[in-house]
């Protein structure tokens, strides 16, 4: 009777599985993976939260509520003055850059890798950021060792500096239609060049200018102020909308490579050109109001698709949100960990990223399409 009632049922199976259309099983699937982006956002959320709590003040869930009640309506309570002056001049803008500056770096990581076809590339691929190293350090020297990532003189130095090469990069590669293989090559060479200009200057400095050196090579948010905070918020409101609205003509080129995208009507050359310049700002403004934060870039985009898969109009906003957790999670560890002390976010996202990193290479499962 057993084997009767299962071959009864077999078929009923079957007819419901036959019933589910093709379109109910896409929608299923964009359902399920703004699920997992949603989930995404929400931990940001949660990640935040307890990063403006972290500290040796002793901030509570309540405080911070009426720190931001009180500077939406303009009433400051004079009870906790000094507590709410900690937590809007110092936590809040600290984890305001945190989640920025990841979202930034993924991003860009996530646009490099797609328009390179390589998921372990980097906005470091070319040459970026050891570009603003380069910037930064010029610019500390001649500021006399001063480190303060609110200083105009350095973070004008890093920016330029990244741009300049950036600049290199897309000339150079332009007389090969910036075809793929150019861009990291020319970005390889540059990287030792601005690397080697590095180690340059920090050999002939003396010792209190190589030390602000070195302390901003670490990468860090400690010192966040507002307007480093607005202007990232800016810069991403206005450049990733187009970014999203050009993830179809990433996929093709991310999937198909650039003939096949060609002959689907993207224009490749164009894309790559406007997607460059874009990761490339995102990169090193990002550096300049941070210094060096090198994994978040290489390692949000991989985790992001891993789990959600390589489809670029979920990739893209994911990544931004694994970025986020990832630099405000390093950051709040960096505080806790040897407290009153704080360790740079940039050594802290390096020791967490890489296990990550190397544990998904290597129990990698088929992600979802």
């Amino acid at each position: 009777m057993r084997e009767v009632t299962t071959t009864a049922q077999r078929p009923s199976i079957e007819v419901e599985t036959e019933n589910v259309s093709p379109r109910d099983r896409v929608a299923r699937r964009y359902a399920l993976k703004s699920a997992i982006v949603a989930g995404g956002v929400i931990a940001v959320v949660v990640a935040s939260v307890i990063g403006i709590l972290a500290g040796t003040a002793g901030a509570g869930v309540g405080d911070v509520l009426q720190t931001l009640w009180g500077r939406l309506t303009g009433t400051v309570s004079p009870e906790n003055q000094q507590l709410q002056t900690i937590i809007w001049e110092l936590r809040v803008p600290r984890v305001s850059l945190a989640v920025l500056g990841g979202i930034a770096l993924a991003v860009a990581g996530t646009i490099f890798q797609g328009l390179l076809r390589n998921p372990l590339v980097s906005p470091y691929t070319l040459g970026i950021a050891p570009a603003a190293a380069f910037g930064a350090s010029l610019s500390i020297i001649i500021l006399g060792g001063t480190t303060s990532s609110s200083g105009f003189t350095l973070v004008f130095g890093a920016l330029a500096a990244a741009l300049i090469n950036t600049a290199i990069v897309l000339a150079l590669a332009s007389t090969k239609q910036l075809d793929a293989t150019t861009l990291i090559l020319l970005g390889i060479a540059l990287t030792q060049l601005f690397n080697a200009l590095t180690a340059g200057l920090q050999y002939f400095t003396d010792d209190e200018v190589l030390a602000a050196i070195v302390r901003w090579t670490w990468g860090s948010v400690n010192g966040a102020v507002w307007y480093q905070v607005v202007t990232l918020l800016i810069l991403l409101v206005v450049l990733l909308p187009y970014v999203q609205y050009r993830t179809g003509a990433l996929n093709a080129i991310a999937f198909a490579g650039d003939d096949a995208a060609r002959s689907l009507g993207v224009p490749v050359t164009q894309v790559r050109l406007h997607l460059i310049i874009i990761a490339a700002i995102l990169t090193a403004v990002t550096i300049a109001f941070t210094g060096i934060i090198g994994f978040v870039g290489l390692v949000g985009p991989h985790i992001a698709r891993l789990i959600i898969g390589g489809n670029h109009r979920f990739l893209l906003p994911f990544s931004a949100a694994i970025g986020a957790l990832l630099l405000v999670v390093a950051d709040t560890l960096g505080r806790i960990f040897l407290s009153p002390a704080v360790i740079p976010v940039g050594i802290i996202d390096a020791i967490i990223g890489a296990p990550i990193f190397i544990y998904l290479v290597l129990t990698r499962r088929k992600a979802l399409v």
